[in-house]
């Protein structure tokens, strides 16, 4: 008969051999979880903010959290393009709200996804977006890609932070080549200013906390920092972001060249008397004649 103490001796052996088969069980199950979290995130990026998957509608607001924290790394700005032509907010031309930054691009430039995530959309509307693609991430956010010329994904696409999506344009209700550029949290527009600095090329960053209580004061304090800068004179650097250019040898040029912006009423003939040049060299540079009608918001070469 086996004593008291060779007893608890064997129990204590058979609890030591089971320990690593606990640790590694639960190695196991953790790994499992996480595999499950990767591919619930690839199938549905942000599964606990938003109820289901939709390809039919570019937004449908549902509530906003009180606060949430959207992580910024890992980004990639949309275009080297540093020049922002439009404003979010309200337009008092229009009457109503412009939901993104519209970004100087020309016709063909190359598009990227903002951050990793899932195409949810990629459609045509010729009312407004023009050609677009909605890419949903797992930081939350949806971003919007406007009035492209061409979609380079699919609906249902997994893509990466950089990954190309599309090419400039001007599709849509569009006054001129650009990229309109939303971020969406819970189907509602948030102010693109408060997490991309396009003038410098980066995000403002490593993380943006939305708060809804300060979300209009920070917005507005956004839109003066990193806003539309004024019209005209932008140089080529600001518009394609060409430092890299000057850097290598090429830029001595390619930095004299100057654009405007048409203001509603302005004309090709007031255009080139305000920059003192010809409207034979602004037609020139621009493709257009004499007798073209230019429209406000479109970015002219001048010089």
């Amino acid at each position: 008969m086996m004593s008291l103490a060779s007893f608890q001796g064997h129990a204590q052996d058979l609890l030591a051999s089971q320990a690593p088969v606990d640790k590694r069980m639960k190695a196991v199950d953790t790994l499992s979880l996480r595999r499950l979290i990767v591919k619930e995130n690839m199938e549905n990026p942000s599964a606990d903010l938003y109820n289901g998957w939709d390809n039919k509608y570019a937004h449908r607001a549902t509530e906003l959290p009180e606060t949430y924290r959207i992580d910024l790394r890992g980004f990639c700005m949309p275009t080297p393009s540093r020049v922002v032509t439009s404003n979010f907010g309200y337009r008092a031309r229009w009457g109503r709200q412009h939901k993104g930054l519209d970004i100087k691009v020309y016709i063909g430039d190359t598009i990227r996804a903002a951050f990793s995530g899932k195409v949810r959309i990629v459609r045509y509307e010729a009312g407004g977006y023009g050609k677009y693609v909605v890419i949903r991430h797992n930081n939350g956010l949806e971003t919007i890609y406007g009035h492209l010329s061409k979609q380079l994904v699919s609906e249902d696409q997994e893509v990466r932070a950089g990954e190309p999506i599309g090419l400039g344009g001007n599709t849509g209700r569009s006054t001129g080549s650009h990229l309109h550029f939303e971020t969406r949290l819970c189907g509602v527009a948030l102010n693109p200013a408060l997490m991309f600095d396009f003038r410098n090329q980066d995000v403002t960053g490593d993380y943006f906390v939305f708060n809804r209580s300060s979300y209009e004061r920070e917005s507005e304090e956004a839109t003066r920092e990193r806003g539309m800068v004024g019209n005209g004179g932008y140089t080529a650097e600001q518009v394609r972001g060409s430092k890299s250019n000057a850097n290598s040898g090429e830029g001595s040029s390619e930095m004299e060249k100057l654009y405007h912006k048409v203001s509603a009423g302005e004309t090709i003939a007031s255009i080139a008397k305000r920059r003192g040049v010809t409207v034979e060299q602004i037609c020139r540079l621009n493709h257009l004649t004499p007798s073209t009608k230019v429209r406000p918001g479109m970015i002219l070469r001048y010089s």
